[in-house]
């Protein structure tokens, strides 16, 4: 069994840490939007998104912009790993930065540019491996569930009871993430289409994040040690 080697108190120092790093990213993603869009889209952003015709020097942009989204997951990636002093604690600050970046970017591009004007406003998600698109309120509920597990893996932690993971379980998990990304990926084929709002599977996505908790829900309550995997380990 891995027992965590900080007090309530340090680890929660390492929390605020860890979510203004989430929160400066979330500012610097918004930045990097608000010139984007005023490049892209100068008579506004909205959807169905009007087709780019992409010229040689809008394609270096938008490449750009995919190196830029892939730095940033190395950022993060590096956060957690030099704050956590094992793999829940990790685990744990690579979903609090995730979830404060997708959170606070909204709460950014709200405070910029008076946009979203609701939650069910649709947006370009993400660039990596291909595009993501849907409505605001699916990836801050992804955001929200992060944020839960994180708080939850960092209690349990901190009481020298990890969580109880096998490989089955991360198979599931992956298949859970998987299932969500591929609802994005399938919308993103509609953005520029007068219907586009129907093309966003809530059951698909709502599958995937559903799995995910079930899964969490089970780990969570496992007694009875198993075939050590993940959170169980340093």
């Amino acid at each position: 069994m891995t027992t965590s080697t900080k007090s309530p108190t340090a680890l929660i120092v390492l929390c605020v840490v860890v979510a203004a790093m989430g929160i400066a990213f979330g500012y610097n993603e918004a930045a990097v939007v608000v010139y984007l869009r005023a490049i892209f889209h100068p008579a506004g952003f909205s959807f169905p998104l009007a087709p780019l015709g992409l010229t040689a020097e809008s394609h270096r942009l938008l490449l750009t912009e995919v190196g830029r989204e892939a730095a940033t997951i190395v950022l993060i990636f590096s956060g957690c790993l030099l704050a956590g002093q094992n793999r829940p604690q990790r685990l744990a600050y690579f979903m609090i930065i995730f979830a404060m970046w997708d959170i606070f970017y909204y709460v950014w591009l709200k405070a910029l540019l008076g946009w979203p004007a609701s939650v069910m406003d649709w947006d370009v998600l993400f660039l990596i491996p291909v595009g993501w698109a849907g409505p605001v309120l699916a990836p801050v509920m992804v955001s929200a569930v992060m944020l839960v597990f994180a708080g939850l893996i960092l209690y349990r932690d901190c009481l020298g009871k990890p969580i109880k993971t096998t490989v089955w379980d991360w198979l599931g998990f992956a298949l859970a993430a998987l299932v969500v990304i591929v609802s994005f990926c399938i919308a993103d084929r509609y953005m520029s289409q007068a219907d586009y709002a129907v093309h966003f599977s809530w059951p698909l996505f709502m599958a995937g994040l559903a799995g995910a908790v079930v899964l969490f829900v089970k780990c969570l309550c496992r007694k009875e040690p198993q075939q050590a995997c993940g959170l169980n380990n340093q």
